[in-house]
């Protein structure tokens, strides 16, 4: 789900992306109570952010908005800091001696913020059923809530509810998934099973995520597109109010380091024009530096149903002309590393020992030369696509366009839009290749591998098709044990490196500066909520 910017866009310091949280807070400045009550007065927290593209749980495909979503919102699970599962509105809960049915044990002294209405086992109902209903139309509801017995009858229209979830009581919820799968509670911890306020969303459909009531540490105080979006800390958080009552995040562009040094922003992401700077131990930032690696990873895809990367032996000649260690070292700076499997690293079933095909001009020129398009002359017109407004592309791509020039004769255009009609066009495989890049849900291979490259998947967007593959993936969704079920992964993970419907490019790493008096301050791997831990230092 949780799908972000190239990597020269998000290196460049220009946009923030979920794989670079670029945030910070100023040392004591207050601020007065929003609507919904309680007292705000208390530390701000200023950040640097990107717009979201939706505040809908049900309806977030990218990380951008995640990282706002899973602040405001909360589910029956959750990931903590050591990205382990844990208890969230959900306390405890059983599960069958069969794997497939979930009991859930509700906490009684959660409210929806704003009008303090108590959430039951119904709310919960009422949200999964929402997420699947057609007429919600969520790209993403069957691959996180699909796994629930009577879900995909919902999402085909022939059934009005969720035959597999059952209301017990007030705050007994049990669900029944289609058979035994390791990863499903993982799941219930992503957005798409959050849980929302029905009275809100039904009274006010156009305009309800505007000030959601959402159930976790923060709520939204005001929001102007392009210019700013405003947290308040929830002082009803079952789980006790965040220190930092207020949450700034600036979305407009400009200099992030430019703002940290003018005390505009106690966090800044650092870009590739001034890394050196925070690498060099005689600078001031050098003390302030952090940096992190992420469970993400960027990359080059290609729609296998399209012309000519319908061919594989196109496919493979494009990756093979690509020096991505060049560009990492040239372009990049190093500051990411060069990905050389689709599952990143810190990932159960990461594969050190997976291969994509290293840098080979000739070898690339002769499978284009044996693809049923005969070489450069015979290939039809080749657009990349990607997120930009800019006059020209990143420039790790614009590196590959010019390899592609000098390695295999081909002439490839850049296209730019804007990220809300990248996401839907992508979405409708309207692309020839992109560039784009993935950032775990939840730590589990089924996140990136069935997602993405299952060929009945609606978020599959190169078209990838492998009957062995999906049969693997099958297998994989239900095999109980760890160590059988990771190989299995990594088998699939090889055929599709050999299919290449992809070529992963880098793995996601952070950089930031952070002001010393932020204190607590992480750069999560994946997306999660964090920011009630960030303490400012007075």
């Amino acid at each position: 789900m949780k799908r972000f910017l190239a990597v020269a866009a998000l290196l460049s310091g220009l946009v923030t992306v979920a794989s670079v949280v670029a945030c910070g807070g100023s040392g004591g400045s207050s601020d007065n109570a929003g609507s919904g009550g309680g007292s705000a007065s208390g530390p701000t927290l200023r950040m640097v952010g990107g717009d979201p593209l939706t505040l809908d749980p049900a309806l977030v495909t990218d990380a951008v908005s995640a990282t706002y979503i899973v602040e405001i919102f909360s589910g029956l699970v959750t990931i903590d800091k050591d990205l382990k599962l844990a208890p969230d509105i959900a306390k405890s809960w059983d599960v069958s001696p069969d794997g497939k049915t979930y009991t859930f044990h509700l906490r009684d002294d959660v409210v929806f913020q704003q009008t303090y209405r108590q959430v039951t086992a119904t709310d919960f109902k009422y949200s999964m059923e929402r997420a699947v209903n057609p007429d919600t139309a969520s790209t993403v509801a069957e691959a996180y809530l699909g796994d629930i017995v009577g879900a995909r009858d919902m999402i085909n229209g022939t059934a009005s509810q969720i035959s597999g979830i059952e209301v017990v009581d007030d705050f007994t919820l049990r669900i029944t998934i289609d058979e035994p799968k390791p990863y499903f509670l993982a799941k219930m911890a992503c957005p798409t099973s959050f849980v929302v306020d029905k009275t809100q969303v039904e009274d006010d459909q156009r305009n309800w995520t505007k000030k959601p009531h959402g159930t976790g540490p923060f709520m939204v105080k005001e929001w102007t597109l392009g210019e700013s979006l405003t947290l308040q800390a929830n002082e009803r958080y079952y789980a006790g109010a965040p220190s930092v009552k207020t949450v700034n995040f600036m979305l407009s562009g400009g200099s992030q380091l430019t703002m940290y040094e003018d005390d505009e922003v106690d966090v800044a992401g650092v870009s590739i024009n001034d890394i050196e700077r925070a690498l060099d131990a005689n600078d001031p930032l050098h003390s302030e530096y952090l940096s992190a690696d992420s469970m993400s990873v960027s990359y080059l895809g290609f729609n296998t149903q399209k012309p000519p990367f319908d061919d594989p032996k196109v496919r493979q000649a494009f990756g093979l002309a690509i020096d991505r260690d060049k560009i990492v070292e040239v372009v990049l700076k190093d500051m990411v590393p060069v990905a050389h499997s689709i599952m990143p690293p810190g990932l159960p079933g990461y594969n050190p020992s997976a291969t994509v095909g290293a840098f080979d001009p000739e070898k690339a020129k002769q499978l284009l030369a044996e693809s049923r398009y005969g070489g450069p002359s015979g290939l039809p017109k080749i657009t990349l696509s990607q997120v930009g407004v800019g006059a020209t592309a990143g420039d790790d791509i614009q590196a590959m366009v010019e390899m592609w020039k000098q390695n295999l004769g081909v002439e490839v255009e850049i296209q730019q839009t804007d990220q809300a009609t990248f996401w839907q066009d992508l979405d409708k495989r309207s692309y020839q290749m992109f560039a784009a890049g993935w950032v775990m849900d939840y730590p589990d291979p089924e996140d990136i591998m069935d997602i993405l490259f299952n060929s009945k998947s609606h978020q599959n967007s190169t078209g990838y098709s492998n009957p062995e593959v999906d049969q693997l993936l099958v297998q994989a969704r239900t095999e109980q044990d760890s160590a059988k079920r990771m190989t299995l992964y990594q088998q699939i993970e090889q055929l599709v490196l050999a299919d290449v419907p992809w070529v992963p490019l880098y793995y996601g790493r952070d950089h930031v500066v952070v002001k010393p008096y932020v204190k607590n301050f992480m750069l999560p791997p994946v997306v999660m909520p964090y920011l009630r831990y960030v303490t400012i230092d007075q």
